[in-house]
């Protein structure tokens, strides 16, 4: 039989959602233990600078606020332990969860902070210019491109959103757009297409980048396939996906409701699920900000709410 073991508090990931909700559940006396998951620190770690976290006027490296977060958590009396939950039982409390290397975990409540994973095309280059001038997050990074000329990839809403706020900062922004429409709303559509400073390239796919210390172009085919195909280089400074996130709630998908892109659903605005005790937090709940600071506020609230769970409150 796997070995068990009973806490009050699970935590399931290690984001500024996961290690905020650890803080208050650690100060709230919950024993919080908290796996970090696929990513320990989460997506931030893949960032450089981040100048829009409140409390660092410099700003700050991606990796250094995570491992503050995690510092303070710990110093707090957070068990964080590497590892991944694979495998969740939620049909009766305590709910069981299962690590990867096969312990179960029976847990009275559990916040779940598993994040989302931005959707890449696939390409090598970007993994090799990945926080060199490859963002999945215009509101995170588009700052370090102002007067610059900048590409997003996609043509939904998201990347509609992602070219305006890019185009209030960069000199030009160009959109990469596979089909020879938008599939945008009709409202963003011509948003951008009344903006001066965003040309959209229909029939067009990124193939790859080039560059010695960062992005400097990429490299993009019009009509891939198509007799009349043209390979061209497209000078830029950033490259901006927007072909949207896949959150990582697959393992609670029986158990909870979620949307039809996989986004964990609560209840009127508040970290609860349809499940009493169980709590979601940051990104896996959240398609529309994905922002550090709204992940660490939902973090807080999350334990605030098991807090008072388990008081009956």
């Amino acid at each position: 039989m796997a070995e068990r073991e009973h806490v009050k508090c699970l935590i399931i990931g290690s984001g500024p959602a996961g290690y905020t909700a650890a803080i208050y559940a650690s100060r709230a006396n919950l024993q919080p233990v908290e796996y970090c998951g696929m990513l320990t620190g989460g997506q931030l770690t893949q960032t450089t600078v981040v100048e829009n976290f409140p409390g660092y006027p410099e700003g700050v490296d991606g990796n250094q606020m995570m491992l503050d977060l995690r510092s303070q958590a710990e110093r707090l009396g957070t068990d964080i332990r590497d590892g991944e939950i694979v495998k969740a039982d939620l049909s009766e409390r305590p709910y069981v969860l299962t690590t990867d290397s096969g312990v179960e975990i029976a847990a009275d409540t559990v916040i779940i902070a598993t994040g989302a994973s931005a959707k890449y095309l696939g390409l090598d280059d970007e993994k090799k210019y990945s926080g060199q001038g490859v963002s999945a997050c215009a509101t995170c990074d588009g700052f370090f491109y102002r007067k610059r000329i900048v590409a997003v990839v996609g043509g939904g809403d998201t990347a509609c959103e992602e070219a305006l706020y890019l185009a209030g900062l960069a000199k030009k922004v160009y959109m990469i757009v596979r089909k020879p429409f938008l599939r945008a709303s009709d409202v963003m559509q011509r948003r951008v297409q009344e903006t001066e400073n965003i040309e959209i390239l229909f029939e067009h796919n990124t193939v790859g980048l080039y560059g010695t210390d960062g992005v400097e172009g990429a490299h993009v085919v019009k009509r891939l396939g198509e007799p009349d195909e043209e390979r061209y280089d497209l000078p830029i400074d950033g490259f901006f996906l927007a072909i949207g996130h896949k959150p990582n709630s697959d393992i609670f998908k029986p158990w909870l409701d979620t949307d039809e892109t996989g986004y964990i659903l609560t209840i009127d605005g508040t970290p609860r699920t349809k499940l009493p005790g169980v709590f979601a937090a940051g990104d896996v709940a959240d398609p529309h900000y994905r922002q550090a600071i709204t992940a660490a506020a939902s973090g807080c609230k999350a334990a605030i709410e098991a807090d008072r769970f388990l008081r009956g409150v």
